[in-house]
Order: C-alpha cells, then structure tokens, then sequence
C-alpha cells in the first residue's frame, strides 16, 4: 500500500501570532499569506472567533446582494460523461479503466440516449442544471476512448460535450454546467455557445504535490498547478462565469493553502469571472493508493472556510459540499459558506459515491435553524444572469432567462423545465447604427473618453498594472553596437539576438547607419519602386465584447457608435469601390455575439456575386477562430468553406506582439499567440495566403520586437505564405490601457525607424515586402519611413475606422495622389500592385485614375 507522506508543517503558531491575526480578521484589515496560515490552524474559542468575523464579512455581502439571510443550492443532475481520463490522481475512485467498464456493461462514453434519460427524469423533478462531469482529455491515454469517439463522428471528447450539451438544451431545458478538466482557450470557445457555465478545481497550487514521486497528482499532466491556473485565466479571458475552489487535506502545508487561497483572489480579482469557489474536504477512499491518508477533520474545513471568506471578500460565492460533513451543516454556515453547492434527487454523488446527498427539505431546515431561508439559484450565479452578455452567450441567454427569476437572478422555482432551440440569433444582418461611417462613426455620440463599464469591462486594472510591470522594463544591452552594424551590412541572416537587440536600441548616429543598412539592403532586394494598393476597408461591424484593452474601436449592442452593416451595404459599398478603381476589399469587425459561424461565409459570398473579380482579403485569426468555434468545424474545415465561398486571403491582424506575456496585458479574450500561430500556418497550408503584422509601443519592449520577427520568420521557413509584413504603431490617444495609466504614449519616431529597419533586416530573406502605415504615421512619418527599409504604403482604404476610432488624426483616405506623393518625399517612384504584389490590370488603373481624388459620395450605414 502506498500513501501521500503528512506535510511537512512548522511549528504551531505562537498565542500571540494567532492574537494578531485574529484582531486583523475581526477589523476588517487585509490578511497576507503568512497571516492567512496562522488563522487555517486557528481551534477551539480561536476558530470560533475567527468564523464570527467571517460570518459578518458574508453577511455584508449578501446584504449588499440584495439577498440578505438567503443560502443558495442548485437543483441538479450529475451526469458522469465518461470515467475514463489520462491522469493518475491517487485519491481518485471516478476515474477507471475501460476493461472495468466493459465488465461491468458500459461503454467508455455515456450514450446520448443514457444522458438524455437522466437529464429527462431530472426536468421532471424540476432540476434545472445538468452538471457534466469527465475524465480530462481520456482519448490521449486510451484507443478504446478515441475509437468510441470516432465511431460516433466525434474528433475530441470536447466535441461530445458539445454535442450532447445540445441536444440536453433542446430536448429537456436543463442547463449544462460543464466540468470536462483543463480545457485550452480553444476549448472555452467551443463550449461558451452551450453552456451556461463551467469549472475545475484548482486543488493545490503546491507544485511538488504534482512533481514528486508519491505526491496525489504525480503523473497527472492535467494537475500541474501552472496548467490549472491557466485554465482559471482563460476562463476569465472567455468571460466563462466558472467555478473552483481546492481539495484540502491531500499533503499540503497550512502556506501552501494559504497561497492556493491567494492565487484563487488573484484571477478572481483581474478577470472577476469566477462565480463560486469550492472548499472541500479530502475523504479517503478504498482502492485508491491514498487510502491509507486519514481524512481532513472538519476543524480544518471550517477554518479554511472562515479564511477563504476573508481572503476572497463579502462578494464571493463560497460553496461547501454537505454530503462531506456528516450533518454538520450549522458549522459551515457559521464559518462563512453562502452555497450548498449542486443537490440532486435524482442521481448520486459520482465522485463521491458513498456519501449520498441530504434530502432538500433537509437543508432547508438546517439552514433555518441557522437563521437561513433556502432558495434554488440556477448553475449560473445570480450576479452573472444579471450582467448578461459577454457572460451569456445569445445561444444560452433565453435559455438561462426561460429558468431565473428577473429580478433576483435566482431560479424561477415555478417555470417549466422544458427544452428550447438551440440556434443562432435571427436577422443578425439588420443594418443599425449612425450616420455615414466614414465622416460621423467616431465623431457624434460618445461624450468621454471611456465607456461607462470602464472599470469593470477589461479587468481589474491594478491587478493588470502589475502584470504589466516586468514585461515594461528595459533589459541591460551589452552587445556592441558597431560590431552589430558591420554583421547587419554583411549579412544580416547571421545577426545573433544580442546583436539584433542592439540594433533595436539604436539611437542617433547608430540609428541613422541602421536604417541606411535597411534601405540599401531593400533596394538590393526589391528595388526603388514604393508599391500601394487601391483598396477599400469595410468593417462591418464595431459590436464586439472581447475586451482588447488597446481598443476603442469595439462597442456594446448599446452604445452611441455601435454599428452593423447589413449584407446587401457590405456589398454595395464592394461595388462602389470597384467603381473606383479597387482591385481587393479589407473586411473584418468586431466580434459580435450575435454573428453566427457562417455569417462570414456569407459576408464573403456577397461581396463575390455583386462583384467576382474583386480580391476578398477578410477575417484575421481572431474571427476565424471566432467562425470555427460557433460552428463546431475545425479551423481547416472552417477556413476551406471560406475558401469556396469567395474568400482570398487573410490579414495577420489580430497578432499584435507574438508573446502571451504582452498580450494577456494588452487584451483579455482574444486569442493566445499559439492559437493565432496555428490559424495561419492552417490557411497558409491550404493555399490562403495572408500579411503578418505587429503592433508595438504600449505595454512591450525591444526583446518582445525580436521574438515576434523570430517567430514570423519560422513560420514563413515552414509555409512561404506571408506577402508582406506590416508596422503597427499603438495608437494611444482612445485607448484604455493607455487610459488607465499602463500603456505608454505609443512607439516614438526612434522606435518607428528602429522597427522597420529591424523588420527589413530581420525578416530577410524570408519577408520581402515591408509595409508602412500612413494612417498611423501620417504623410511625413510614412515617408520617413520609406528612407528606412520600407517598400510599400498599403491601401488607399477608403473608409478605416478602427484607426480614428482609436485616435489617430490621419483619415480614413488617400487618393492615388496622394500615394505617390509620400513616395515622391522619399526620393522614390510609386505603382500600383495587387494583393498578392502582381500587375494590375490596365483596366484597374484606368478606373482608379479617373476618379482619383474625388470619390463619389460614400454609402451611410443608414439614412438620417
């Protein structure tokens, strides 16, 4: 028999120790880790000191809540997807291998109809969450998992729990509640649409616990503390309203729960996405090689309990399960828990098996007779019903809202349980917004610099402003900058990353040799000719919740400058341009939540019948994920479809810096570098082709810069499928993280010519073409530009957006003229080009010559 070695734990705290850290609790005062230890071992007349104060801290909240003397529990079924999972946990009787289940008649998934009988008795019970609980990931460990899911049609397990949280929402009402382990940001994207909820357990954030032969998680992937926090943190990204909380007594030390405890405050804090928070207590169970460890005794639950309310606040839901204390109950709600947690008539306990759960009427009245009155909340808490979107995807929300009462955001203990479609919002197209985009978007409405919900919406920005420290601050270069000129002219390709961070720094004298090197290298390469293109920018909608903090250009449903453009204006203003001269349209938008998967498809097989020979450059890799998610495709899948609906390329927006150390500061949901990082090389494999871009100057430095071309360069080694690189200079002036105080006043001229120079000499011979930003830049910058290894200026645009929203004073056009006039500033000729830098028809040329530089009057979003 083996078993987790006790922990090793220090002496006992001193009275006076204890003393201090009680009177801190009782005043209110915040506790650290250390404090926090001391009070988890805190017994006798301590621990019921510490649990009064804890008490009152739940109380005010709850009376701050609009719910003063309420205890909530949720009326569910427990359905156990599959018992089959790839980790190891030594204290685990859920999980199980397939022999087992064949034995015993089951097959290594739950059938539809299995699932659908239980969540069926469950609505006829009034149940209203169906809580689907599984092993993580069991195809990775076990042939017999992933030959079970390839039989039904299924490419991962997270695509069964799509499927089946359906058909449970269609077919019987009940809400899906979705604990399918450490999910990827993918994963929370697949599953939003589905599910009114989701969660994991933390645990322990104790590495060793995970790392040591012997320890509970040794040998389970998924429990890695890091791998957990992540989950926790993309969650919070997803807008997920998700649930946690740790597993006590499985060998850790009185700090080590402590900081779990703390890292729980941490995300909840930055991302104010966790509902409720878990505190449950380790029981031994037989066949387990943890069977051996004796219980958590309940002295120590209630005192994690008591502290987690004063670490986490008055606002936090926690939860203690009660079918783990032996009757108990009166002990848990003295020590500040507010939740029963899921209680269900109709099946056990799965995880915990030989404890059933207490009868309803039995809850009622123990809570009672702690001063308590019962009520049945829906598996999504009430703050989150009432907030709405973004935490309720417009798939769930009538679903939710057929379930919670409106005024409270509990459950409607009288609605029906019933099943109601599952389909995408209707008339998504429906043209709505201000005035003409092109002049009014950004220059009627708003009557601040910041949105209302600005302290809510992005985060907690103090938590954000001390993610983004270290990230901000210089590194010491001790290369030689002349050593690193003379490699740069002689070959460039063989610059090491001390040198090219050199260079990156480079300032007067050295700054000028640099882009000299950049420009002489350009002309070697593609010669003197500054390419542009005549284009037109179409937007087509700003309606987006996912939370970039260095965006003005999203808006809410509601706000003054949302818009959204109508199919048949998307290809109206595609025929317009084509009028003029364009050879391709740039479309993307925001992400709204009422935009179905297909509706790119749509938005692209519009512009293709009013107009077939214009070029559709559309969707970064942000919508495409966007896209794939909310149909259930893949994105190679989802990217082919587009294909064959007209789309040409892609722009490789959505990346700004490749390193999820900036970009968790810059955005909030939107997608990590590795995804983006998969999104094109999938495109490139299939033949679209797309630009590659970086924005710097907020939150980022020159190593960040650096890392982002040397992550570009073995992309385009493996795919050839970048046609340019583009320069992106954050532009500040409307930006929240730049509003808040985090994010720098943008890149200087020393960082423009830095980045472009770098970019020539970095990305050759891989990146030919070198794009500059006029509508960031202006005229004179471009130009400057131009001198420093650049070779071309983009697009005429027509009608951008997201720049002026944004700040920028630049415009939204210029004309072929003009074009060629910032070319001729640099010394340079100018000619026109396509997307992929071909030869544009004589025809184009005609067309964009004739009406150059008065463009006929430009389509409004809708008539005054």
């Amino acid at each position: 028999m083996t078993s987790t070695p006790q922990p090793p734990q220090g002496p006992a705290p001193t009275a006076n120790a204890m003393r201090r850290a009680l009177k801190r609790a009782r005043d209110g005062v915040a506790l650290d880790v250390t404090e926090s230890a001391v009070l988890l071992q805190a017994r006798g007349a301590d621990l019921e000191d510490l649990c009064a104060s804890a008490a009152r801290v739940r109380d005010a909240g709850l009376e701050a809540a609009g719910r003063p003397g309420v205890i909530t529990y949720s009326k569910s079924v427990f359905i156990p997807l599959t018992r089959l999972c790839r980790d190891k946990c030594h204290y685990c009787t859920f999980a199980t291998v397939p022999g087992k289940l064949r034995r015993a008649g089951h097959g290594m998934f739950m059938s539809p109809d299995e699932v659908l009988a239980i969540a069926r008795r469950g609505a006829e019970l009034g149940c209203k969450e169906a809580l689907i609980t599984l092993g993580d990931r069991p195809e990775d460990r076990w042939p017999e998992a992933r030959a079970w899911l390839e039989a039904a049609g299924y490419d991962d397990t997270i695509a069964y729990v799509r499927a089946i949280s359906i058909r449970i929402l269609e077919e019987t009402g009940l809400l899906p509640h979705l604990n399918p382990g450490a999910m990827s940001w993918t994963d929370f994207q697949r599953l939003k649409p589905v599910s009114a909820s989701m969660g994991m357990m933390l645990e322990t954030t104790a590495e060793r616990l995970w790392s040591e032969p012997g320890g509970p998680h040794y040998g389970s992937p998924d429990k890695e503390p890091a791998v957990r926090l992540r989950v926790l943190e993309d969650a919070g990204r997803s807008s997920v309203p998700f649930t946690s909380g740790l597993l006590i007594g499985i060998g850790e030390t009185y700090e080590e729960r402590a900081e779990s405890l703390f890292a729980l405050r941490r995300v909840s804090r930055a991302y104010h996405g966790i509902q409720e928070l878990i505190m449950q207590n380790f029981r031994a169970k037989p066949d387990t090689a943890m069977r051996g460890m004796p219980d958590a005794e309940l002295d120590d639950l209630v005192a994690t309990v008591a502290v987690a309310r004063h670490i986490m606040g008055p606002s936090a839901c926690l939860q203690a399960p009660p079918n783990l204390v032996a009757g108990e109950y009166a002990r848990l709600i003295g020590a500040g828990i507010d939740d029963w947690g899921g209680v269900s008539p109709v099946t056990p306990d799965h995880v915990n098996p030989e404890r059933p759960w207490p009868q309803i009427d039995e809850l009622a009245e123990q809570s009672a007779a702690a001063g308590f009155r019962l009520r049945e909340r829906l598996a999504v808490y009430p703050d989150f019903v009432q907030r709405g979107e973004p935490w309720l995807d417009p798939r769930v929300l009538p679903h939710v809202r057929a379930l919670a009462d409106p005024e409270s955001g509990l459950a409607n203990e009288h609605a029906e349980v019933k099943g109601l479609p599952w389909q995408e919002p209707e008339d998504v197209f429906v043209p709505s917004g201000r005035t003409e985009l092109h002049r009014a978007v950004d220059t009627e409405g708003r009557t601040g610099d910041r949105r209302e919900d600005f302290d809510e919406v992005y985060g907690d920005w103090e938590a954000l402003r001390e993610a983004a420290a270290p990230g901000m601050v210089p590194e010491r270069i001790d290369a030689d900058v002349r050593e690193a000129l003379r490699q740069a002219a002689d070959d460039p390709t063989r610059l090491t990353d001390p040198q090219a961070l050199a260079l990156l720094h480079a300032d007067g004298p050295a700054l000028d040799a640099l882009c000299r090197i950049a420009d002489d290298l350009r002309r070697d390469v593609v010669g003197d000719d500054v390419t542009y293109i005549v284009t037109r920018n179409i937007n087509f909608t700003n309606v987006c919740y996912t939370g970039c903090r260095f965006c003005a250009f999203a808006q809410r449903r509601t706000d003054a400058d949302a818009y959204t453009l109508s199919l048949e204006q998307v290809a109206d203003r595609a025929a317009q341009a084509w009028d003029v001269g364009a050879v391709e349209v740039c479309m993307q938008g925001g992400i709204h939540p009422d935009l179905p998967g297909t509706a790119y498809f749509d938005i692209a097989r519009a512009v293709k019948e009013r107009v077939p020979d214009m070029h559709v450059h559309a969707f970064s890799p942000m919508e495409i994920v966007n896209g794939a998610t909310r149909t259930g495709l893949s994105v190679r899948e989802w990217l082919a479809a587009a294909k064959e609906a007209g789309l040409d390329t892609i722009p490789g927006t959505a990346a700004e810096i490749l390193d999820d150390e900036v970009r968790w500061v810059l955005t909030k949901g939107k997608l990590p570098a590795a995804t983006w990082i998969e999104v094109v090389r999938t495109a490139h494999e299939l033949g679209i082709r797309s630009s590659s871009t970086m924005m710097y100057g907020h939150v980022d430095q020159p190593r960040h810069w650096l890392g982002h071309f040397r992550r570009l360069v073995e992309i385009q080694k493996e795919t050839g499928g970048f046609t340019e690189f583009v320069t992106l200079p954050f532009i500040h002036t409307n930006a929240p993280v730049y509003l808040a105080g985090i994010s720098r006043p943008g890149p200087t001229t020393r960082d423009n010519r830095a980045v472009t120079a770098m970019a020539r000499l970095l990305l050759h011979p891989h990146i030919t073409n070198i794009q500059t930003s006029w509508v960031k830049l202006g005229a004179e910058g471009a130009a400057e530009m131009l001198r420093s290894g650049a070779n071309d200026l983009g697009g005429t645009l027509m009608e951008e957006t997201i720049s002026r929203m944004a700040g920028s004073s630049y415009g939204s056009y210029r004309s072929v003229r003009d074009l060629v006039g910032i070319a001729e500033a640099a010394g340079r000729p100018a000619r026109a080009r396509t997307t992929l830098y071909g030869e544009v028809p004589a025809e184009r040329i005609a067309a964009a010559a004739a009406s150059d530089g008065h463009l006929p009057e430009l389509l409004p979003v809708l008539e005054d």
